[in-house]
């Protein structure tokens, strides 16, 4: 099939380094979005939609008819624009089956609703590792890359692949491997799934956190990140890899939306059930991230 009849378009959010993607056959007419933003201000708490909407008015203003949108993971700097979207342009929502592992751990966390069920059903469809799925007549394959969290897929469509939070742009490297059932061993396998690919397959990243010197990027190439990914180019064994990214992942700082964030996004992009007044409230858990989650005596 023609590479030509399919078409991406790229949209970057600076607030969040964010970039999601629509993915469309033209010919066909149809298309899907990937990892959409919605906007949130954390010191307010007020919840917009302008980075979705920009998505939508470029889906309308092509014609095309909207069958998927598509999340890599449950996100942690950003909430899920995937029901927004939904709603404006229809099509099926859709994540990793193993959604099911992140809903389990965050359910306990959070101290969800006694009717929230950690088996995915909030999501309209759970791809396995290695299905196939159309977008019009274009073949997509859903790859299963663990270790960021463990439900990460990545998003293979003839010589494109929308690789989530597995990569970076190669000057800034991997992503971390230290939240709830992230493991650093099984990112590298997984990154390394994804560098035995065809040298001139295109790595497409969710976020790019460029440096002062250049603009923000979000392509690169197999070869590109194998010849001089700062955390995995060729060469790097798997234990240096564990050893660097553990060393890395310890001074880092919990990203600024993780707690609203994973309460929105292991929904499939919904807001928590309304309370009584008619408001829906987000869960500040407290320590639950310290030493596991013990609450310190005397607090």
């Amino acid at each position: 099939m023609s590479a030509q009849r399919m078409h991406i378009e790229s949209f970057y959010d600076p607030t969040t380094g964010t970039v999601s993607y629509v993915v469309a056959d033209t010919q066909a007419g149809q298309a899907a979005v990937i990892d959409p933003v919605l906007d949130f201000e954390p010191r307010s708490g007020t919840l917009t939609s302008g980075s979705a909407d920009r998505v939508i008015d470029y889906v309308r203003s092509q014609g095309w008819q909207l069958q998927w949108v598509l999340e890599t993971h449950a996100h942690a700097d950003h909430l899920s624009a995937a029901q927004h979207v939904r709603q404006a342009l229809g099509g099926k929502v859709a994540i990793g089956a193993q959604i099911r592992r992140v809903q389990a751990m965050f359910r306990s966390i959070f101290h969800f609703e006694r009717s929230f069920l950690p088996d995915g059903s909030q999501f309209d469809h759970l791809f396995e590792d290695g299905e196939r799925f159309r977008i019009g007549d274009l073949e997509v394959t859903a790859l299963w890359v663990p270790g960021h969290t463990p439900a990460d897929m990545a998003y293979q469509v003839q010589d494109a692949v929308f690789v989530g939070d597995t990569l970076f742009m190669p000057d800034v490297g991997t992503a971390r491997a230290d939240f709830p059932g992230g493991d650093a061993a099984m990112l590298f396998q997984s990154i390394q799934r994804l560098l035995a690919l065809p040298d001139d397959t295109r790595l497409h990243v969710c976020h790019d956190y460029p440096p002062p010197e250049r603009a923000a990027a979000w392509v690169s190439t197999v070869q590109q990140q194998r010849g001089s990914n700062i955390h995995v180019r060729d060469g790097t064994t798997q234990a240096q890899f564990v050893q660097m990214r553990s060393a890395r992942d310890a001074t880092l700082a919990m990203p600024m939306l993780i707690l609203p964030a994973v309460q929105v996004n292991v929904r499939a992009g919904r807001l928590p059930p309304l309370e009584d007044d008619g408001r829906a409230y987000i869960q500040v858990p407290i320590n639950a991230f310290l030493n596991g989650g013990a609450i310190p005596p005397g607090l």
